[in-house]
């Protein structure tokens, strides 16, 4: 019987660890403490140095080799107080029993002051912030010694401990910090020690307190955790609930818990029922954190539940070859931009080998980086600072560039560009290090980052321009190349163990474009099978979604379906895709959820031509026609992310959003004649002078023109825009199973195998510009053809026998050597409501618009012959309005109808042409 008691003795204690969830549940049984570590210095009020000291908890016993850590701060009104307070202790013990690593620091005091009764001296409160901002660095710069996780830090105090907690989070500007009178120095970070480390906490904990408001300024600060008693006497509840109003107004997560009837803090050592508030409150904030602010109930989210099979494969680039105006438009691009930008900007380009002799280390300090106007939008007044950043940009200007002229070349089957891009293949697999690294990076630099950086974007941009290469040519050698890469990658930044998205700021660029490192790897997974890849990507996803960065797609910020999107613009349209790879790798229905949230918020943001806003950030705003603008670079990321949906889940919808999108925002960006594009565009395109429309209050803006490089304001549109129509070619095409999937409609040719027999199409059209489109099928054997039937097709025919699911025309039979498809779509003119209840037109896959007279205004010229930027402005513009009148076919893609013109009070008769062919227009119109 002993024995028997024993062994369920032993399972229950088993089982009692087994279960005991670390961070939530008391999972040690003490605390271990090293006291009086000093960790800076720093005048005090009497001007005398002060040396500032904390006391360590940790776990007795903990082995863990990197611990998430809580910074506790005493209160006492900024003039009494310290760490060592039985009730400070005791709840840094408790915190500590539950897993985490704990610090209670001293501050400087000022006794002489009450900063509460008066605004007129705050610097005891600067004071107290800097001192925590020097405890933050010192932990990071320690972190091995006292076994940190860097990237999971909290800070959090009670009553005055709370205000400096709070300003520690919130105050990043120095016009912030000049709100506190007498601040020295009137610096953001301080000099009470350990400088260079990032002092922005993961969360934040005001127990008891207050903060600034102003300071408070996006959904992603650092996350609140607001604890609170009602009957509060030195901070009342009214003071506190300021900052849990603001957080609700500006979209910032939070958690407000009120303690009904409590006094000030009360957990306070010796108060009435103190234990019990000490236990709830420790309890409050241990679930906070685990589930809100370090998110390690998230881990749950990224878990693989069940992979989720693809519904169709997406063709090598060589399958699919454009035909009629599609190849035209590629050899234009060729022949312009495409082709010759490397001779339009030599110095980005051809002088700037950054990903060889040029590779970036500590000691450059500055670049050309093709961004000579600063324009867009910049406060003269503003801290530039954050240019050096875009040190890497000159790797996306080239790389982007080159993915598109790879591309174009291969599919116009161009023998001078192909021979060319052999080349520069050679080349850049010889900077290929033995490790495997490819990059821009010194060996100094290379993943030793905690702040901006271009590793992972830097190496999407060019391995994405070799797969294409190795697509067309099958050489070994070069994807040999591109998996050498990635496995450095993969080794230096090894699956959660590193933190590649971790950023010292939130305004990120070049670290957060490298999330479309996705695209590799989801390509290395088709071409190889091995699941590591899609093992990483959501690894990737996680760790980006940890961060305390300004971006829209962090998972928590998808799950609030009320948070409009935010941030900049093609970042978000890119990131879509990952966040479709990382629910496909992982079956897990939370990513689902934030997924569908994404796509919901998506559509918010979409205008008629189906175009994504962003100028370049969305900026939590609705697409508007006339007053929200697109840039070239979104069109092409978001064409890119439906693509990549569309594969995944076989829905027909997105080739509709697809068509939209190139057909009609994509190409009425372009500029019908000569071989330049808009940076930024409108769908209601009044003025092309520079600046939105015609308001010119805005003197830096100079994205709204036309020009084949756009280097005063960013050489990035230009890349994209020579990218967009190879990715659409590749994608007009998809298989599954026994099944060829017209996915996308237009000109084309497809050669590839099914059932392990050739198989070859031309799809002879002219669409979207003629709705007629003949399939000539040589093949022999039994397989389906699928052919997409567009959303807004009500009337068809086809020449065989036939059935429609799910939006297919399906034809399946035997076929037997050359057979052909006919099928008519019958159009009609249709009245369409966009967002803003705001009236336009299409007809068929083509949106429609009113053309505006305008005079051109030549630029500037480059040295090739032929290109040019433009302006425009409209010789007399008339913003009309509907009435009613229907729309009538006049042919050769004209139409007419009848507006209103509310300044003469006149009906008049004008015509409308597909919005691709226009340049300055009227697109949608309101209700007369």
């Amino acid at each position: 019987m002993k024995k028997i008691l024993l062994i369920i003795l032993v399972c229950f204690l088993y089982a009692q660890g087994l279960f005991a969830q670390r961070y939530l549940s008391d999972t040690f049984t003490a605390a271990d403490s090293l006291v009086n570590i000093a960790y800076g210095s720093a005048p005090n009020y009497q001007h005398k140095t002060q040396t500032l000291l904390l006391d360590f908890y940790e776990p007795r016993g903990d082995k863990t080799s990197k611990r998430p850590l809580i910074i506790y701060v005493h209160g006492g009104g900024f003039v009494e107080g310290t760490r060592k307070w039985a009730s400070v202790r005791l709840m840094c013990e408790k915190l500590a029993m539950k897993g985490y690593a704990v610090a209670s620091i001293d501050y400087r005091l000022d006794p002489t002051v009450n900063v509460f009764q008066s605004d007129t001296n705050r610097r005891p409160i600067t004071d107290a912030m800097h001192d925590l901002k020097a405890a933050i660095r010192f932990f990071k710069a320690n972190q091995n010694k006292y076994r940190i996780d860097t990237a999971n830090i909290v800070t959090g105090g009670e009553s005055a401990g709370a205000i400096t907690a709070m300003a520690a989070a919130y105050v990043d500007k120095l016009s912030e910090v000049k709100n506190y009178k007498k601040t020295n120095p009137n610096t953001v970070d301080g000099n009470s020690g350990n400088p260079g480390y990032s002092t922005r906490p993961k969360a934040v904990m005001c127990l008891c307190g207050i903060g600034d408001t102003l300071a408070m300024e996006r959904p992603s600060d650092p996350p609140m955790l607001w604890i609170h008693g009602s009957k509060d006497p030195m901070l009342p509840i009214e003071w506190g609930q300021q900052v849990v109003t603001r957080a609700k107004n500006i979209g910032l997560p939070y958690e407000a818990i009120v303690f009904k009837g409590a006094t000030h803090c009360p957990w306070y050592f010796g108060l009435p029922n103190w234990r019990s508030y000490l236990d709830s409150t420790v309890n409050y904030v241990a679930n906070y954190l685990y589930y809100k602010g370090f998110a390690f109930g998230d881990k749950e989210v990224f878990a693989k539940v069940k992979p989720i099979a693809e519904k169709y494969q997406i063709l090598p680039l060589n399958a699919v070859k454009p035909t009629g105006w599609l190849k035209q438009q590629v050899q234009d691009n060729l022949d312009g931009f495409t082709g010759h930008l490397d001779s339009l900007v030599p110095d980005l380009i051809l002088k700037d080998d950054i990903y060889n002799k040029d590779r970036l280390t500590r000691k450059v300090k500055s670049k050309d980086v093709g961004a000579q106007g600063g324009g867009g939008g910049n406060n003269e007044n503003e801290d530039n600072s954050w240019q050096v950043q875009f040190l890497w940009w000159n790797s996306e200007t080239q790389s982007n560039w080159r993915d598109g002229y790879i591309r174009s070349a291969i599919l116009a089957n161009d023998k001078e560009h192909l021979s060319r891009i052999a080349k520069y293949i050679k080349g850049i697999l010889a900077t290929q290090d033995a490790d495997g690294y490819l990059g821009i990076y010194d060996k100094e630099l290379r993943y030793k980052f905690d702040q901006e950086n271009g590793e992972l974007w830097s190496k999407a941009t060019l391995l994405r321009g070799l797969l294409a290469w190795y697509d067309y040519t099958k050489d070994k050698t070069v994807l040999t190349a591109i998996i050498r890469a990635v496995d450095n990658v993969m080794i230096n930044w090894p699956v959660n163990k590193s933190h590649p998205f971790l950023a010292m700021k939130p305004d990120v660029s070049g670290l957060s474009h490298g999330l479309m490192f996705t695209d590799v790897l989801e390509s290395l997974y088709h071409l190889t099978g091995n699941q590591k890849y899609m093992d990483y990507v959501l690894f990737m996803y996680k760790d980006f979604s940890e961060q305390v960065i300004n971006e829209d797609a962090q998972y928590r910020k998808l799950l609030n379906a009320d948070l409009l999107l935010r941030g900049h613009g093609v970042h978000t349209y890119e990131h879509l895709r990952t966040v479709a790879a990382a629910y496909y790798a992982s079956g897990s229905p939370k990513l689902k959820q934030a997924l569908h949230n994404f796509l919901e918020k998506v559509i918010l943001a979409t205008t008629a031509s189906g175009a994504p806003v962003g100028d370049e950030w969305v900026l939590g705003r609705k697409a508007d026609a006339t007053k929200r603008g697109y840039e070239y670079c979104s069109l092409q990321e978001l064409l890119h992310s439906y693509a990549s949906l569309y594969a995944k889940s076989g829905e027909n919808d997105y080739g509709d959003k697809i068509e939209k999108l190139f057909f009609n925002a994509a190409q009425g960006a372009r500029h019908p004649s000569q071989s330049c594009i808009a940076y930024l565009k409108s769908d209601n395109s009044y003025a092309m002078e520079g600046w939105l429309n015609l308001d010119s209050a805005d003197k830096h803006q100079v994205r709204y023109k036309y020009s084949p490089v756009h280097q005063d304001a960013a050489v990035c549109c230009v890349p994209n825009a020579g990218r967009i129509a190879p990715y659409y070619i590749q994608n007009m095409w998809m298989k599954s199973g026994n099944s060829l999937v017209a996915s996308l409609l237009g000109p084309s040719t497809v050669n590839t195998t099914i059932s392990g027999k050739p198989v070859s199409v031309k799809e002879v059209t002219e669409y979207p510009y003629s709705n007629s489109i003949s399939f000539i099928i040589t093949a022999n054997g039994n397989f389906t053809l699928k052919i997409r039937k567009p959303e807004w097709v009500s009337k068809y025919t086809v020449s065989l026998m036939h059935t429609e699911e799910d939006g297919f025309i399906v034809i399946s039979k035997n076929w037997k050597g050359t057979e052909m498809v006919k099928v008519d779509f019958a159009p009609e003119v249709k009245v369409n409501q966009d967002i803003n209840n705001e009236t336009y037109f299409t007809y068929g896959a083509l949106v429609l618009a009113h053309p505006i007279a305008a005079k051109e205004i030549k630029g500037k010229s480059f040295p090739l012959a032929g290109f040019n930027d433009y302006r425009y402005e409209p010789e007399n513009l008339e913003v009309l309005q509907y009435s009613g009148a229907p729309v009538k076919v006049a042919g050769n893609d004209k139409f007419t109808t009848s507006l209103y013109n509310p300044v003469t009070k006149q009906t008049e008769t004008v015509t409308l042409q597909p919005i691709g062919s226009t340049i300055l227009r009227q697109t949608t119109f309101k209700q007369k």
